[in-house]
């Protein structure tokens, strides 16, 4: 099946992962932490990634880090369209961003694309 390594993992997600980690253990170093307790991201519903198998992968490539052992908090972020005839936001019903007052479509795409390491908890 296109998309997994030989273990089943999405390779996608696990690349995204390491650079996570790559990132938040520069920025845990630059602060003088030892260890990183939390790991913060925004995953927006257009981002391509699955927050759950992130998870899965963040445990197994923050292993022999400072992040080992850590939590990580994914805020799963909604799509929000912008009817530029109504002139209002809104959250489409299905990835067909189609207004939902006037159900004329919407190219215009405010939120939802986020794949962000926001904050870490580090000591």
């Amino acid at each position: 099946m296109a998309g997994f390594d030989v273990r089943g993992l999405y390779v996608h997600e696990v690349s995204l992962m390491q650079d996570t980690v790559i990132i938040a253990v520069k920025q845990a170093r630059e602060a003088g932490a030892q260890r990183i307790h939390r790991v913060m991201m925004r995953v927006g519903a257009l981002s391509g990634a699955v927050p759950e198998t992130l998870e899965f992968a963040f445990e197994i490539v923050a292993k022999g880090t400072m992040a080992e052992g850590a939590v990580l908090e994914i805020e799963k972020v909604p799509v929000l369209c912008y009817c530029s005839a109504c002139a209002e936001e809104f959250e489409p019903a299905d990835l067909v961003c189609e207004c939902t007052r006037c159900a004329r479509p919407s190219v215009e795409i405010r939120r939802g694309r986020e794949l962000q390491l926001t904050s870490l908890e580090v000591s």
